[in-house]
């Protein structure tokens, strides 16, 4: 597998997708819902088009899965795609969502490419190579207890049938620690934890484009990244805790109690 040309590919296919972004937002025609509170534009269509088709005129044979199409069959490899994570915030006009792809042969993922177009931020991550903000390397924050941290989280489209777990959890975080925040992308949040912006985030009810790219992403910026109980995570996982490491047993213990 030539990891160059797959992270080659991967930039160029979040730039195109970027660029849909940036030409309709701001100026959407229409937002429809997947659910009760669930969007999607014709932004995330076209950012979703304009990706497969970098990535399928480089590599023809290999398989994907998009969020707004889909699984597409193939061998050798396979793209896990979103086109639009934060669609919510785009569709509101707040420039916090982003293009978040990632490679993956089997389970094992091996690239994440996260842009932020309107912030000029693109996140990449090779499995053993290191992460990068803007070609430059970035690392997990230091921070060493969670009473020092801040954290960040999200909360799932069917909230509603969760609400108490949720907010019991979201009160014990914000009573132990600096303060939660909550942005609204999910592959946004890793690359924060990955570059020491947050010291932690946690989220359930997720999907494999949401979290695979920014997994890596964080995962070679020496996260900790893991399922409530403290098993690891995988790319099916429904649930998914990622740390500077430091403070990981300490926010499971919150988590899980």
């Amino acid at each position: 597998m030539d990891m160059e040309q797959i992270k080659q590919v991967g930039i160029a296919a979040a730039l195109n997708g970027g660029k849909v972004l940036q030409e309709h937002f701001g100026n959407l025609r229409s937002v429809r819902k997947k659910g009760a509170i669930d969007l999607v534009t014709e932004a995330d269509i076209r950012s979703e088009t304009a990706i497969i088709a970098t990535i399928a005129k480089a590599f023809p044979d290999h398989a994907i899965l998009a969020e707004e199409s889909g699984s597409h069959a193939g061998n050798g490899g396979r793209w896990i795609i979103d086109p639009l994570d934060g669609t919510t915030n785009f569709a509101h006009n707040l420039p916090l969502f982003c293009v978040s792809i990632a490679f993956a042969v089997g389970d094992d993922i091996l690239a994440g490419f996260v842009l932020a177009p309107l912030l000029n931020e693109l996140f990449v991550g090779v499995k053993g190579k290191g992460a990068q903000l803007n070609a430059s390397p970035i690392s997990v924050s230091p921070i060493r207890t969670l009473s020092d941290s801040l954290l960040v989280t999200g909360f799932p489209y069917d909230h509603p049938t969760i609400f108490d777990q949720l907010m019991e959890r979201f009160g014990r975080c914000l009573t132990a620690t600096q303060g939660v925040r909550r942005l609204g992308s999910a592959a946004l949040d890793l690359c924060y934890v990955a570059s020491g912006r947050f010291d932690g985030f946690w989220e359930q009810h997720l999907k494999p484009w949401d979290t695979a790219a920014g997994f890596l992403v964080a995962t070679e910026a020496g996260a900790r990244t893991t399922v409530f109980s403290g098993a690891p995570y995988s790319i099916d996982s429904d649930e998914i805790v990622s740390t500077n490491g430091a403070i990981h047993d300490e926010l499971l213990s919150i988590l899980e109690r």
